[in-house]
């Protein structure tokens, strides 16, 4: 009988794997439960709508937030996922990564990783505490809105499709045109 064991890492043994060499500098990957995963290229639509809502919320922002592009997100001693857009307290990260607490919306956009995106991301976010997530499905030229967390995900969840608007609970001026978002 064989037995198979699987590791669990925490957020310091991640790090002192970069730090030693066992993770290569430019290694695609993050942490999620423990476990290090790795993450999808980024394509070109990707690239491009992460860039078009990056730019939309920044001029939204007036100050009111942070926009965080592909950085780390520590959501607890065991994951620190590297979410594409975050909107995050106004105030600096140069010591730390942010905390769930300090996060008004957290956007994934989703073509190849859309699986990991809602069966594993999305879940930890809710447990987390992050009050809000928008999946930007690619596939399907969707935007799904996550609200009202819990330990097991979320509560709610919305669809839009191109013809409607999204805007950030925290901030309902800062509409997104989701036909714009996703225009090919």
């Amino acid at each position: 009988m064989s037995i198979q064991t699987s590791h669990r890492f925490s957020v310091e043994d991640y790090y002192r794997m970069a730090e030693t060499g066992v993770l290569k500098p430019d290694a695609r990957v993050e942490l999620l439960d423990g476990r290090i995963i790795d993450r999808s290229p980024i394509g070109p639509f990707h690239g491009d709508v992460t860039d078009y809502l990056n730019e939309i919320l920044v001029a939204a922002s007036r100050g009111r937030w942070r926009t965080r592009v592909q950085n780390s997100l520590r959501l607890d001693d065991q994951s620190e996922p590297q979410p594409d857009l975050v909107l995050a307290k106004p105030i600096s990260y140069r010591k730390r990564h942010p905390r769930p607490e300090e996060v008004y919306l957290l956007i994934e956009i989703s073509d190849t990783s859309l699986a990991t995106d809602q069966e594993d991301k999305l879940p930890a976010y809710g447990r987390a505490g992050v009050p809000e997530v928008w999946i930007v499905n690619l596939n399907e030229l969707t935007v799904e809105i996550y609200r009202e967390p819990h330990f097991t995900g979320y509560a709610s969840k919305t669809v839009l499709r191109p013809g409607d608007q999204a805007a950030p609970l925290a901030f309902p001026d800062a509409v997104v045109d989701v036909g714009e978002l996703l225009k090919r």
